[in-house]
């Protein structure tokens, strides 16, 4: 297992990030199962969310490391302030209610990676700078990023921070894969394009990207005919994606892997920090996807898959 460095975080982490948006109580066994399997193969860094599975992603992974009593091994990146039913919560009492919520949950005094899951950009950076600030000044939070914010929206902030002797946002977590979106999976969220690419290779920001394998874009199951997931259908169903699929199956073939590893290696394989959510539920899924992590992709291999190059 490869790792990068994230500022302010003083443990290493792991380029395979654990997704944990199926984590219930009532499928316990399965979750610690899963964690087992993802620690023994060099994992340490978990994704979870004040709003997944209704608090419980985070509840169980409390009692998992409870149980086994592995905090201490663990990178936990977690995320707050999503807007609710009545709009936007990007508020200093909303990032204290639900960090604090989320450090109760997780049965923790700290948050390795805390990131804001969505932007509201009405609320000045400056007042969400200084409140994540007096989180970290208190031990509650050791770095600070952001889900779904603009590279522009990110700069802003930073260069607040750097003005102000403050700690900025280092890490980012928008969606990154092969297979690009014809729109927002979710209202709101974003997508890195080119120009956000560059920016990471000019800043050196790491990118933590969620849906990395484009939501099993790249499995083999999806074809232009077979339209049973409406989701992905509105997603990534395009003629270029298709293009990039059988690309990636041809490079697959080259190198004795599958098309959904050659599509994890290029997140991985970027001109600049990058790690992975995986959403890995099995031990074949979890091979595949320590497999692929492992694959080595040239500057020409990458600008091919997507369709830079003839």
């Amino acid at each position: 297992m490869d790792y990068i460095q994230i500022e302010g975080c003083p443990k290493p982490v792991s380029r395979l990030m654990k997704g944990t948006d199926y984590f219930y109580h009532d499928s316990y066994e399965k979750a610690a199962a899963n964690m087992d399997a993802y620690l023994a193969i060099g994992g340490n860094s978990v994704d979870s969310a004040h709003i997944y599975c209704g608090g419980q992603s985070e509840e169980v992974l409390g009692r998992y490391m409870k149980e086994r009593g592995n905090r201490d091994e663990i990178v936990i990146l977690t995320k707050g302030a999503h807007h609710d039913q009545n709009g936007p919560r990007v508020s200093k009492e909303d990032i204290r209610h639900d960090l604090e919520t989320s450090l109760s949950r997780l049965g923790t005094d700290y948050i390795d990676l805390y990131g804001l899951h969505r932007d509201d950009p009405q609320v000045p950076v400056q007042v969400i700078v200084d409140a994540l600030n007096e989180h970290i000044a208190a031990g509650k939070v050791h770095a600070i990023g952001v889900s779904n914010w603009t590279w522009q929206r990110i700069q802003e902030a930073n260069d607040y921070a750097t003005a102000n002797g403050l700690k900025g946002f280092t890490f980012s977590s928008p969606n990154l894969s092969l297979a690009k979106p014809n729109e927002p999976f979710w209202k709101g969220c974003v997508s890195a394009d080119e120009e956000t690419c560059n920016w990471h290779e000019r800043t050196g920001l790491p990118l933590l990207s969620w849906s990395s394998q484009a939501r099993g874009f790249f499995t083999g199951r999806f074809t232009p005919e077979v339209r049973d997931n409406a989701d992905l259908v509105r997603v990534f169903y395009n003629d270029d994606n298709w293009e990039r699929l059988e690309r990636a199956k041809r490079l697959a073939e080259e190198k004795g892997a599958t098309a959904i590893q050659i599509a994890l290696a290029y997140v991985l394989n970027q001109p600049f920090p990058t790690c992975a959510l995986i959403g890995a539920q099995s031990q074949a899924e979890l091979l595949s996807c320590d497999e692929g992590s492992r694959i080595s992709l040239t500057p020409e291999e990458m600008d091919w898959l997507d369709l830079k190059r003839r």
